[in-house]
């Protein structure tokens, strides 16, 4: 890399500026997420992560390349793991990549004007920005995708959860209420979750009430004739209620049978006819 402490330095003293006149030329109002907030402490954060974002860019024309990129890691990681940014499309945020990377480019020029015995080195200096800029913004991209898919599976898992939970009654009993679509990956889900809980919980009567699901395919319908089997392995006694007509035609269809399982109309029968 082509060193230069004198524009170093020269950029350096110009880092509180960048950030200043970087924020204050925000568009605000074609904004959204971080770069339109109006949290004096959001605000706060965000030019300090813009200067420091300064200090290191810097540090391009006095390190070598490869430790400059792997020092830079550090603050890629904490804006792409930050919650104000990952809130932010990531549009806006690659714009003002492209921005602050023009102050750049404007400087250097700056920088060259005053000092005519360094004109020969303004386009190395130029490339040497862009391609910083460009590694920068790309592991930024990837680290950000990394994050966002994460906390996706993460709200997918929980989603999951409430939407099969197994809620303890009493004397030892709990309840399974199934509600909306359920496709092989939900049921291989549910199947697994349900002993789980059951497990943990110590309960001993599970009660499953399939009257808010609609329709039932015949993965899904032998899953369900798996989960069974399942919690009588772990010595747990099952009652089925609200099992539409569809569903029990699913059933019939491939020659499950639930003759040890007591089923009723309603969920209120089947708590009844135990008490």
């Amino acid at each position: 890399m082509h060193r230069n402490e004198e524009l170093h330095s020269f950029l350096l003293n110009k880092a509180k500026v960048l950030t200043e006149e970087w924020y204050e030329s925000l568009d605000k109002d074609n904004s959204t997420g971080v770069y339109a907030s109006t949290n004096p402490e959001v605000i706060q954060t965000l030019k300090k992560q813009n200067y420091d974002f300064h200090l290191q860019l810097c540090k391009v024309f006095i390190e070598e390349e490869t430790k400059f990129f792997h020092d830079f890691q550090h603050w890629i990681l904490s804006i792409a793991q930050d919650e104000q940014h990952l809130r932010t499309p990531i549009h806006f945020t690659l714009r003002e990549f492209f921005r602050v990377r023009e102050q750049y480019l404007q400087f250097i020029s700056e920088f060259v004007s005053t000092h005519e015995k360094e004109q020969k080195n303004e386009v190395i200096w130029m490339k040497m920005i862009m391609k910083a800029f460009d590694k920068v913004v790309l592991k930024f991209v990837e680290e950000h995708q990394k994050v966002s898919e994460q906390t996706l599976k993460a709200q997918q898992e929980m989603i999951q959860e409430l939407s099969s939970p197994v809620i303890a009654l009493d004397n030892n009993r709990a309840l399974l209420p199934l509600v909306g679509d359920i496709d092989t990956g939900r049921a291989k889900f549910v199947l697994e979750h349900t002993l789980e809980q059951c497990s943990k919980l110590g309960v001993n009567h599970l009660y499953i009430d399939l009257s808010g699901v609609v329709i039932i395919d015949t993965m899904v319908a032998d899953q369900i004739f798996q989960l069974i089997r399942a919690l009588n392995l772990i010595g747990v006694k099952t009652s089925l209620s609200g099992i539409r007509p569809e569903i029990a035609q699913t059933t019939v269809n491939l020659g499950l049978s639930f003759d040890k399982v007591s089923i009723k109309p309603t969920l209120a029968g089947a708590l009844a006819s135990d008490r």
